[in-house]
């Protein structure tokens, strides 16, 4: 009989409950198509008398994940604690150093220590694989890594955080505001009580770090992506981009060019009836655009515990029948040193929502402010005076520009909202078309 794949596994939350559930479920069928057998022998997590529906009385327990990594006993280990660092960090390490493979699903110790793990896991000759920590149980890894490996990639970009996408989602379909939509996603637990790293959106730039080194074989950059998250997005905001024919959604954007890379991550206008606008709830999306693939796009559930270790299972498969891929895509010795494209050089579409001044010539400032920019306007939405917490009169000023360069476009927010005829701070949006 072949002998068993072993699996370490540290974590036993969320994820690694969903890994013991699905080896319960389809160990047979996992084991036909890994070649062998799949056996969880060992694991590492915070509590032992928890309740976790499996009988775990058989396995081996570490209490420090670190040893479990050391463990002689296992083939593989499958890190699903999370973190940047420690123990996360030195668990993978040991294991790697070992000659362990390790399977992780875990985003922000990619996005911080990616290239230095590659060269690790390369040197010993063994696998790094991450299909789990990047779009839940969407292949995307696989994807841009082996599917599109014929293609010269130019961009990459999608919704990489469900928990942002509930929200806007809720706030564009119930007419519900940020926070009433944030405290029932907190409920839910789509959100976590201290949601800064969703909504503001940390958790999508980790993704998109990963994505940008797989996608254009470039070392992993975290502190290049410009990141801007959901916070400041009102329900006035999502009114008046649907009348206008758009949709808001939290996009992680990288697109390659001769001037370098662009990463950024912010809320964004996408047209109705395209697929990204018509992803909804917590789900993701992301698009690929090869040379001669083309556009391809993967929808799916981005987070879960069924939908990640589905990811994760992948990744054992692969191990099981001796598939081991350089980690992103090309060895880790011939990454690319990230070179940054000029700042603020994304060309594009803009969404301005300004609240003027009700007197005269407001109107003919901000025009001759943007002529003056080179920025054409594409539409503009003019509402009815209000005096609501303002010191006088002020009315509502919408516009979407033509494309321009960002950094004419902040050039001239800059001078309007110098120019005394705007109560409070502008508020820009950027479009993608598509």
């Amino acid at each position: 009989m072949t002998q068993a794949l072993r699996l370490g596994i540290a974590g036993l939350g969320t994820v690694g409950g969903g890994v013991l559930d699905i080896l319960a479920r389809h160990g047979a069928l996992v084991a036909a198509r890994a070649g062998r057998p799949v056996e969880v022998v060992a694991v590492s997590a915070r509590s032992r008398g928890k309740d976790r529906g499996h009988d775990l009385s058989k396995l081996v327990w570490h209490d420090d994940p670190v040893k479990l990594a050391a463990d002689p006993g296992i083939d593989v280990f499958v890190e699903l604690m999370g973190g940047e660092g420690d123990p996360a960090r030195s668990a993978v390490e040991t294991a790697l150093r070992g000659g362990k493979h390790v399977i992780t699903a875990n985003k922000a110790l990619l996005a911080h220590h990616g290239a230095g793990l590659a060269r690790l896991a390369e040197d010993r000759g063994v696998a790094l694989n991450f299909e789990a920590a990047v779009a839940g149980g969407i292949p995307i890894v696989k994807t841009i890594r082996e599917g599109l490996a014929g293609n010269r990639l130019g961009k990459v970009f999608g919704i990489l955080n469900g928990t942002c996408n509930y929200i806007l989602t809720k706030m564009a379909n119930e007419g519900r505001s940020f926070a009433d939509v944030l405290k029932e996603a907190q409920a839910l637990g789509y959100a976590e009580a201290d949601p800064t790293f969703d909504v503001g959106g940390f958790d999508t730039a980790h993704k998109l770090a990963v994505l940008t080194a797989l996608a254009f074989g470039a070392e992993v950059n975290l502190k290049a992506i410009d990141i801007e998250g959901i916070e400041r997005i009102t329900l006035e905001d999502i009114r008046n981009a649907s009348e206008m024919g758009y949709k808001i959604k939290l996009l992680g954007v990288a697109v390659a060019s001769g001037q370098g890379i662009e990463q950024r991550v912010h809320p964004t206008l996408i047209p109705k009836g395209s697929p990204v606008a018509d992803t909804d709830g917590v789900f993701n999306a992301v698009v690929v655009k090869g040379d001669f693939a083309g556009d391809l796009m993967l929808e799916g559930r981005g987070a879960g515990a069924h939908p990640t270790a589905s990811a994760v299972l992948s990744d054992v498969v692969d191990i099981a029948r001796g598939n081991r891929r350089p980690v992103f895509g090309v060895p880790a010795g011939e990454l690319r040193p990230y070179q940054a494209a000029p700042p603020r050089a994304h060309e594009g579409g803009f969404y301005v929502a300004l609240t003027l001044q009700d007197k005269p010539g407001a109107v003919a400032a901000v025009a001759s402010i943007l002529a003056d920019e080179k920025i054409s306007i594409e539409s503009i939405v003019q509402r009815g005076k209000t005096e609501k917490d303002t010191p006088r009169a002020t009315a509502p000023f919408i516009l979407i520009t033509h494309d321009t360069v960002e950094s004419r476009m902040r050039a001239a927010l800059e001078r309007i909202e110098r120019d005394g005829h705007v109560a409070g701070q502008p508020r820009m949006i950027r479009i993608e078309r598509l």
